[in-house]
């Protein structure tokens, strides 16, 4: 079974990315919300992978966030619902907002994720609604399971003081110098994100 990959992201399409470790191309398939905030490619890149083994095929997913993994895990646990519809759950909201929606039972919000009818939202609150306080989808949960590699670190931190997790991905990926400690990047960020 493989729960993590760390290698250099050789390519990136789409939903799918190429990581290369040790000179061997893991293919996965990645929600939109870990595809934007991925570094270019050549870049080094950590992910936490779902391993899925069927009759005929083997696939890795990769999430940047152990929360994305988590929820992707969970809401395949809802009859009628597939490793695609997770996907597309994971790369239509983020976690805590899934989460606000069951809790809320916001049916309506959760129709207009793409592969969510009204008969599926109905069938992830009513399976869901009591298990999503215990699956860890909160920031400060995000923030404890992110990859602790420095610029991840201030990515994370970035998101928590505000910016949206694209913006807080540029003002890393502009500002990150080799040998920078997440403190460094979080400061040279900052200043960047006050000009």
């Amino acid at each position: 079974m493989i729960g993590r990959l760390r290698g250099i992201l050789a390519s990136k399409q789409p939903p799918w990315l190429v990581i290369d470790v040790g000179g061997v191309g893991y293919e996965v398939e990645a929600p939109m919300s870990t595809v934007f905030d991925l570094p270019e490619t050549g870049r080094e890149v950590a992910l936490y992978v779902h391993y899925a083994a069927k009759e005929d095929t083997v696939s890795l997913y990769g999430f940047l966030r152990e929360t994305e993994r988590v929820l992707f895990r969970t809401i395949q646990k809802v009859s009628g619902i597939g490793a695609k519809t997770a996907l597309a759950v994971l790369s239509g909201v983020s976690t805590d907002e899934f989460a606000r929606l069951v809790q809320a039972g916001d049916i309506a919000a959760l129709t207009r994720i793409p592969g969510i009818g009204k008969k599926t939202a109905e069938r992830i609150v009513v399976e869901l609604r009591d298990r999503v306080d215990g699956m860890g989808l909160t920031s400060s949960a995000a923030a404890a399971n992110t990859p602790k590699d420095p610029q991840s670190e201030a990515a994370s931190a970035l998101q928590q003081l505000g910016y949206k997790p694209v913006e807080a991905a540029r003002l890393v990926k502009e500002t990150y110098a080799s040998g920078d400690g997440a403190e460094a990047i979080i400061r040279k960020a900052l200043k960047a994100a006050l000009r």
